[in-house]
C-alpha cells in the first residue's frame, strides 16, 4: 500500500492514498468489544467534503461554498486544522479562490506540504493553512481532486460529461504544468486513481491509463489497456476506481439526481454494475449486477478487502448493500452476504487489522454511521451522525478509537465510548 507522493501519515489523502482501498496506512482498527458502543460530537460546517491526517494529532479539514454557485458565481474553499476532540478549528485559511462548484479534494504531500485543487483553481499551503502559491487551471469547469503519483508529480483533470477530459501534470515545487495538458479520448466524470506513477481513468464510456515517461516528461497513453465497460448496454457512466494490485474495480450507472439523498435517485432503468478489469490484461475483465434492481445507481467505489478475497458494493438508488468473496485464480465472485434496506452511498473505512468497515445507512430521520463486520455482516456499532442529508463525501480514520464522517453541512468525530 505504499503512495510515495504522500506524507507517511496513517491517511494523508481521500479514500486513504490514490489506489482507493479506503484503508489506514498503518494503525490499529476500532477493536469493539462486548459493552461497548458508539458515540459522536458533531459540529456543524459549511459543505464538508474530506479530513486527512497529518503528523501525529494533525486533523485536516475541507469545506466549500455553495450559495454562490446557484447564481453562477466562483464558489471558494477553506482548510482547516482542527482539533482531534472538539473539531473546532485551530488554524484556518483564507478563502481560496475556487470557480464552479464540486466536492474539491485535499492532500499532504511528502514534502509536507498540504495541496487543494477546488474548482478551476489548485493550491499550494504549508501546515499552518497559510497560502504559498496558486495555479489557475485550464478549463473553466470543476476540477474534481486530484493524484499524486510516486515520483511526486500531481495530476488532476476536470469533470466534464460532454466534451473530451483534459489532465494537469502539476509541479509540486513551483506549482505550475510540468508538461503539456494531456486531453483524453472521451469524457470522465469520475475521480482519478493512481498506481506508482501510472493514473487511471474511468471514462464515460471506458476506462484507460497513462504513465509517465521521464525521458519524455510527459504522461504516455496505454493504447494495449483499455476496456469498454459500457458495450452496447444503457448503462451510464462509472465512477472512482479501486486499485488492488492486480484488478480494478468499479460501478457504473453514475448518473443520478442526488439533491439530499441517493436513495431513489438513479436515473437509468438498468441496474447499476460492479466492474472488475485485469491490471494485466483488459480483456481479463466481468460485471455483475449489484442489486439487480431497476433504477440502481451510485456515485461512489466499491471497496476491496485485500487480506480476506471480500468485495463490497452497493446500490445507493434501491438501498441494497452486497458482499462477495472474490477467487483470485478461477477469478470468480460468490455472494458472501446482503444487508437491505440499507443506505449506504459515502465513502468507506476499512480496519484491514479488525475486519471493521464503516460505511453510512440513511434513514427516514437522517444518516447514521454504522460499524460492521466485513467478513459476516454482523453489525458491531452503530451511532447518528448528525447530519440531514446522505453522505456522499469522505470520512478517515482518527489518531485512536475513533473516525471523522463527512456529511455535507456536518463533521462529525465517531469515537468508541
Amino acid at each position: 500500500m505504499t503512495a510515495a507522493g504522500y506524507l507517511d501519515s496513517p491517511w494523508p489523502a481521500e479514500d486513504g492514498g490514490p489506489r482507493r482501498l479506503q484503508q489506514p496506512r498503518h494503525g490499529a482498527g476500532l477493536g469493539l468489544q462486548a459493552g461497548e458502543v458508539l458515540r459522536a460530537t458533531t459540529r456543524r460546517t459549511l459543505l464538508s467534503t474530506m479530513t486527512v491526517l497529518g503528523a501525529p494529532g494533525e486533523v485536516y479539514l475541507l469545506t466549500h461554498s455553495a450559495l454562490r454557485a446557484r447564481i453562477g458565481l466562483p464558489t471558494t474553499a477553506c482548510v482547516e486544522r482542527i482539533d482531534p476532540l472538539s473539531l473546532q478549528p485551530l488554524q484556518r485559511s483564507p478563502r481560496l479562490r475556487g470557480g464552479p462548484m464540486w466536492p474539491g479534494g485535499l492532500a499532504v504531500h511528502r514534502s509536507g506540504d498540504l495541496f487543494v485543487v477546488y474548482g478551476r483553481h489548485a493550491h499550494r499551503l504549508n501546515r499552518h493553512c497559510e497560502p504559498l502559491a496558486t495555479l489557475r487551471l485550464p478549463v473553466n469547469q470543476p476540477y474534481n481532486s486530484f493524484a499524486v503519483l510516486d515520483n511526486g508529480l500531481i495530476v488532476t483533470k476536470n469533470l466534464s460529461a460532454c466534451t473530451p477530459a483534459r489532465l494537469t501534470v502539476i509541479d509540486p515545487d513551483t506549482l505550475t504544468p510540468a508538461c503539456a495538458d494531456t486531453e483524453a479520448p472521451e469524457p470522465s466524470i469520475a475521480r482519478l486513481s493512481a498506481s506508482g506513477n501510472t493514473v487511471y481513468v474511468v471514462g464515460v464510456r471506458s476506462i484507460f491509463r497513462y504513465h509517465w515517461d521521464a525521458a519524455a516528461g510527459a504522461l504516455q497513453f496505454d493504447a494495449g489497456w483499455r476496456c469498454d465497460y459500457t458495450a452496447n448496454t444503457r448503462q451510464t457512466h462509472g465512477w472512482d476506481v479501486v486499485l488492488d494490485g492486480q484488478q480494478a474495480w468499479f460501478m457504473d450507472n453514475g448518473a443520478h439526481r442526488y439533491r439530499h439523498r441517493m436513495i431513489g435517485a438513479g436515473v437509468s432503468r438498468t441496474a447499476n454494475r460492479l466492474i472488475r478489469v485485469s491490471l494485466a490484461d483488459a480483456a481479463d475483465h466481468q460485471t455483475l449486477d449489484v442489486s439487480g434492481l431497476a433504477g440502481g445507481s451510485i456515485t461512489n467505489p466499491p471497496l476491496v478487502d485485500l487480506q480476506r478475497g471480500i468485495v463490497v458494493g452497493y446500490d445507493s438508488a434501491n438501498a441494497v448493500l452486497q458482499a462477495w468473496r472474490f477467487d483470485a485464480a478461477r477469478r470468480t465472485l460468490n455472494p458472501l452476504w446482503r444487508k437491505a434496506p440499507f443506505g449506504c452511498a459515502s465513502h468507506m473505512i476499512l480496519y484491514a487489522d479488525s475486519g471493521e468497515l464503516v460505511i453510512n445507512d440513511y434513514r427516514r430521520h437522517g444518516e447514521e454511521v454504522v460499524v460492521l463486520d466485513i467478513a459476516s455482516g454482523q453489525e458491531r456499532g452503530r451511532v447518528r451522525s448528525g447530519g440531514l442529508m446522505q453522505g456522499v463525501v469522505f470520512p478517515s480514520p482518527g489518531w485512536g478509537r475513533d473516525f471523522y464522517w463527512s456529511s455535507m453541512g456536518r463533521l462529525a468525530r465517531v469515537y468508541v465510548a
